[in-house]
């Protein structure tokens, strides 16, 4: 009884060093992979790197994580400018974070690839609205109008205001309309379900001039792709998906 209660005694201390041993390796590696993506990519900040599932010693002989969970904050992701103007060059994005699955990576660590991946982001209202007019836009004699604000419109539109000036008066408050947004590509784009009133008749190919715009994002990590938007209280929530992500390398 003895040796039984030794041997258990021993077991339960080695079982204990390499649970240890385990998240202190994984924490370690947490931290090389955060800034070996951040100078990959060349982002602003180090992001967070969290590697699931236990034990990690075991997944590193293996050669494949289970699953790996990046986060990056305000990320400034390209846009190639807009298709009605050059438009911003950099569009922020708020808290991306992607869970990458089956990544595997090389013996010197050097580089990591994920299988498949699946994410979520914010872009504000206020980022967003720098794809659209950002001047007056002549509608026809006399009449000029630009959008001036964005905001959440519900049931997953967004409202779109536009200020308009006609025969040289402006209007007392903008008028909005609601939006339906999409993806296109890698491109979000927003387009109203209906003409903006502002007393004249309007061709509607220059009305949506002001009121109709898309936004180009592009070079997100890993080759990242743009998934599906809706609009949110505080931006337009986007999902992204891609496979054979490369994370590192």
């Amino acid at each position: 009884m003895r040796a039984l209660r030794i041997l258990l005694i021993v077991t339960v201390i080695l079982g204990g060093l390499f649970v240890i041993a385990d998240r202190v390796a994984v924490g370690f590696a947490e931290d090389e992979a955060a800034d070996k993506l951040r100078t990959s990519e060349g982002l602003a900040s180090t992001p967070s790197v969290s590697i699931k599932g236990f034990p990690f010693l075991t997944q590193v002989v293996g050669g494949e994580l289970d699953e790996v969970e990046v986060g990056i904050q305000n990320l400034e992701a390209d846009t190639g400018g807009t298709a009605q103007n050059t438009g911003p060059d950099k569009i922020r994005i708020d808290d991306l974070t992607a869970q990458m699955r089956g990544v595997a990576f090389s013996g010197n660590y050097s580089s990591a690839t994920a299988a498949s991946a699946t994410g979520t982001a914010t872009i504000s209202y206020d980022e967003l609205l720098k794809a659209a007019k950002s001047e007056p836009v002549q509608l026809t004699n006399g009449v000029t109008a630009e959008v001036v604000g964005l905001s959440d419109g519900g049931n997953g539109k967004i409202k779109v205001e536009v200020e308009a000036t006609v025969l040289g008066a402006k209007l007392p408050q903008p008028v909005s309309v609601l939006s339906t947004i999409g993806v296109k590509g890698d491109t979000v784009t927003a387009r109203a379900d209906a003409l903006p009133n502002l007393g004249v008749q309007l061709a509607e190919d220059k009305a949506r001039t002001v009121t109709d715009f898309q936004q180009r994002i592009d070079g997100l990590p890993g080759g990242i792709k743009l998934d599906k938007v809706e609009a949110a209280p505080n931006g337009v929530d986007i999902t992204v998906r891609g496979s054979d992500v490369s994370l590192v390398g």
